[in-house]
């Protein structure tokens, strides 16, 4: 008779776990030789992450990562943090912690099932092919009971897939519903193929903008793998900096990681970068998926009309459609997006709560929450920028 009990450890950095054993479970398509479906759950992406001190100690975010193993191999694994705050996460909480501290209990640390700072939906429950059976109860169950074991208040999994949000529902955790805006390649051949699909407004509206961008007085490059230059991440730290102050505080990134990236993801990178006088002045940060490209980070250190437009969103379609890419993630929020091609799509989390009466009430809000949500998709979708009919002319 097969054995099928399966250890959970809990690893504190991914320097105590092979790289190859880890993409076992997190990547496995890469055996092709291609690239990973999602390039933030690799190893090396996680890794440059805790050398950077991006995340570890004094940053809220503790790794715990959970490896699920039979008869000594690995079978699955999942990036888990202990969380002192919600910082960093996009699916926010903030105020069911304020909720549950009114009530005289202790939010954090809670635990985080997430890839810190990327608000991109991927696998969360990382399953070696041929055991996702075993392995994903196996780390859910693992999670749940490593939460209870230290006392924490809650455990929540974000920007799961759709499939292991229902899943995990089905395994007792809550489901819950947001939205981005994602721009869907529907097979064109270039710009302009997209451009037609639009109305005549917004088609208009986007050759403007892409005009004015690119009439900034400089130069717009896509860089990527070894065309990116050790000094390119000096400027873009620079911008970096500028937009992490103004929106978080702090940057969530140290300066650190860029050195790393350069090293270890440089080919996973697309680097736009806005140049003047021979003199980077803005640029927006992209990771390459297998079928997806995901906008990250975008910052200038000068103010220019339409240049985040065309850095960050055209510049990225027209990567897309080169590269026979599926789809563009621009990151969290931004009804902006909708109007330049980009449109609401749900995205999903799981959540576990130890107080049971805290649970009752946070189910109750999901529900209300999700119908809000696909009411909300619908009525954007239904003012997106794409013709209507073949005929329409707006």
């Amino acid at each position: 008779m097969r054995d099928t009990r399966i250890e959970i450890d809990v690893l504190t950095s991914l320097t105590d776990i092979p790289a190859q054993e880890w993409d076992a479970c997190a990547c496995p398509e890469t055996a092709d030789g291609g690239r990973p479906y999602d390039p933030f759950t690799t190893h090396r992406f996680l890794k440059a992450l805790e050398d950077s001190g991006s995340v570890g100690p004094g940053t809220g975010w503790q790794p715990r990562h959970l490896i699920a193993r039979l008869g000594g191999v690995t079978i699955g694994a999942t990036p888990l943090y202990a969380k002192s705050h919600s910082q960093g996460e996009y699916i926010f909480d903030h105020n069911w912690a304020h909720a549950y501290e009114r009530a005289g209990g202790r939010y954090y640390p809670k635990l985080q099932i997430a890839v810190p700072f990327t608000p991109a939906t991927g696998r969360r429950f990382l399953l070696r092919p041929g055991h996702e059976e075993l392995a994903l109860p196996a780390l859910v169950q693992g999670a749940v009971k490593l939460a209870l074991q230290n006392g924490v208040s809650s455990l929540h999994c974000t920007f799961c897939t759709e499939a292991e949000a229902e899943a995990g529902a089905k395994m007792g955790l809550m489901h819950r519903i947001s939205q981005q805006f994602h721009w869907e390649n529907a097979g064109y051949g270039s710009f302009d193929d997209f451009l037609v699909s639009l109305s005549s407004r917004k088609r208009k509206n986007i050759r403007k903008e892409r005009a004015t961008a690119q009439g900034f007085g400089g130069t717009i490059r896509a860089l990527s793998g070894d065309q990116i230059e050790p000094e390119h991440w000096d400027a873009f730290w620079r911008f970096y900096q500028d937009t992490g102050s103004r929106k978080w505080g702090t940057p969530y990134l140290t300066r650190a990681f860029f050195d790393i990236a350069h090293e270890v993801l440089r080919d996973d990178i697309l680097l736009v970068l806005a140049e003047r006088n021979g003199r980077p002045i803005a640029g927006a940060l992209n990771f390459i998926g297998r079928d997806t490209l995901y906008g990250r980070y975008w910052g200038a250190i000068e103010d220019h009309p339409c240049l985040h437009f065309e850095a960050c969103y055209y510049q990225a379609i027209d990567f897309a459609i080169a590269h026979g890419l599926s789809r563009v993630e621009a990151g969290a929020q931004g009804e902006h997006k909708l109007a330049r091609g980009y449109l609401p799509v749900a995205t999903h989390s799981l959540h576990w709560v130890a107080d049971d009466s805290f649970a009752r009430a946070i189910a109750d809000y999901l529900k209300a929450e999700r119908e809000a949500v696909d009411e909300e998709i619908e009525v954007l979708t239904s003012y997106g920028p794409f013709r209507k009919t073949l005929s329409e002319d707006e």
